[in-house]
């Protein structure tokens, strides 16, 4: 009999450890979600490169579903930020957060910069490309009269009304008012707590609805590469490879090598690691060409990674205006391929302006359709204005470089979110690593930790003095 106790002691101490499975079968069927983006991508680049005039007509299907996820990054900036924010009891910690994080945005801009100048006058790939009467006209063209100079820019931050920052888009904007309503929440203390309350059911409602939304991104998906494909074309690929090749060199080293060095040294991470955790976000990146695509998941996937909400509400935003990475190093190589192949090459003396002025340039146009090409085309045109003939020369594969700046982008936002939550002792090192071990799962059908349970506004006074986010209970 001791043998029958023993094995039903054994049974039912198992049993607690092995009932729940609803997870897995839960990250089972969004895991097949991103196998059909996958398969997607795949056909839909067969489609542009066997039929390019039909698939050139398939683009407005990739540019709905990047549409619908923009619909979503307001309200859920704007819920991120106020409830950070409401549950920090000091507000300089906020200040904190946002100067230290404007400061690297600055230093990274140089830095990448400076390693777009590097290699571009290495390489000097525009040497013995002619420029056309037709790819003058082109280029011309690319002067988006969109584009803000900097007293616009600045401007422009400030809503028409405290809702129009929701309905026009505009991500700096939001911005704004979620930080104007964090405070003012902040300082209604105890009679602010059911607004917050409220905050955070609608956020939760969001991100289900973001949740619902991603199912569709195999069809987007589909309809923007084959798009792409078919708009570009074999022909524009090779003649332009060694622009191509050049400027995802140089991405690649800048991610892995400059950032991957600072993640590594700064919080102690592997930025391999790090980076598969961030998955899925970058196959959607991949397949849509907007590093847009995957902001609200980036927020999602920071707090769920242990990084307090004020960080992430501040930091994530911000970025995506201010830290342009692989924006930075796209038009430092494509000014030196332009003035190549346009047979006046720049010395260095002139290149450094330059690439200043495009430096501030890309701040004021950071909300214009096709930022890149159109930020470039703008820059030149106020600067040197001789250059704008040759930006033709690049419109072909502009698609497919803006595939590399997005990736760039989000990778160096991602980063910089870590880093600002090291510098400002605002992120859980524990949960960290037990995230990114695998212990503790993201949730793909909330985006939310939905144990969290209410919102920070139940604690008692003092508990999120420093604006830290309640962790997963073990």
């Amino acid at each position: 009999m001791p043998t029958k106790t023993s094995r039903r002691a054994a049974v039912a101490a198992s049993t607690p450890d092995t009932a729940p499975a609803a997870p897995a079968a839960r990250r089972d069927r969004t895991h097949y979600l991103y196998i059909a983006v996958i398969v997607a991508v795949a056909l839909g680049i067969a489609v542009g490169l066997a039929a390019p005039d039909f698939a050139v007509e398939l683009k407005p299907i990739g540019t709905g579903f990047v549409n619908l996820i923009k619909m979503m990054i307001s309200p859920i900036i704007f819920c991120t930020i106020v409830l950070g924010i409401g549950s920090v009891r000091k507000a300089a910690k906020v200040g904190a957060v946002g100067g230290i994080a404007l400061a690297y945005f600055l230093v990274m801009s140089l830095v990448a910069l400076a390693i777009g100048l590097v290699v571009g006058n290495i390489l000097e790939p525009g040497t013995g490309l002619a420029v056309t009467d037709a790819v003058k006209e082109t280029g011309q063209a690319q002067v988006s009269p969109e584009a803000k100079d900097t007293t616009e820019f600045l401007l422009g931050i400030i809503p028409t009304t405290i809702v129009s920052a929701f309905t026009e888009g505009e991500v700096l904007q939001t911005l704004l008012v979620a930080l104007l309503c964090g405070f003012a929440l902040q300082a209604m203390g105890s009679a602010g707590r059911p607004v917050l309350r409220g905050v955070e059911h609608i956020q939760r409602l969001v991100f289900r609805v973001l949740a619902m939304i991603m199912w569709a991104a195999p069809i987007g998906a589909f309809g923007a590469m084959a798009a792409v494909v078919g708009s570009a074309g074999v022909d524009a690929l090779k003649s332009l490879a060694v622009l191509m090749l050049g400027f995802y060199l140089t991405c690649f080293l800048f991610v892995f090598v400059v950032l991957g060095a600072l993640l590594r040294v700064v919080a102690g991470l592997n930025v391999l690691t790090f980076f598969k955790y961030l998955g899925r976000e970058f196959l959607l990146i991949l397949s849509t060409s907007s590093s847009e695509s995957a902001l609200p998941r980036l927020i999602a996937k920071m707090e769920h990674l242990g990084v307090s909400k004020p960080v992430v509400g501040i930091t994530v935003p911000t970025g995506y205006s201010f830290n342009l990475d692989g924006t930075m190093i796209y038009m430092t190589m494509a000014s030196l391929f332009i003035a190549d192949a346009m047979g006046t090459p720049m010395s260095v003396g002139e290149q450094i302006p330059l690439l200043l002025f495009l430096l501030v340039a890309s701040k004021g146009a950071a909300g214009v359709t096709g930022a890149g090409l159109a930020t470039l085309a703008g820059g030149l045109q106020s600067h040197k204005p001789a250059l704008v003939d040759g930006i033709g020369l690049i419109v072909g594969i502009d698609r497919f470089m803006s595939e590399a700046r997005a990736l760039t982008n989000f990778a160096g936002n991602a980063i910089a979110t870590v880093l600002v939550g090291t510098w400002t002792k605002e992120i859980d090192k524990e949960r960290v690593g037990r995230v990114l071990a695998g212990d503790l799962p993201f949730d793909e059908k909330t985006l939310l930790d939905e144990h969290a349970g209410a919102p920070a506004t139940d604690a008692a006074p003092g508990q999120h003095e420093d604006g830290e986010k309640e962790l997963a209970r073990a």
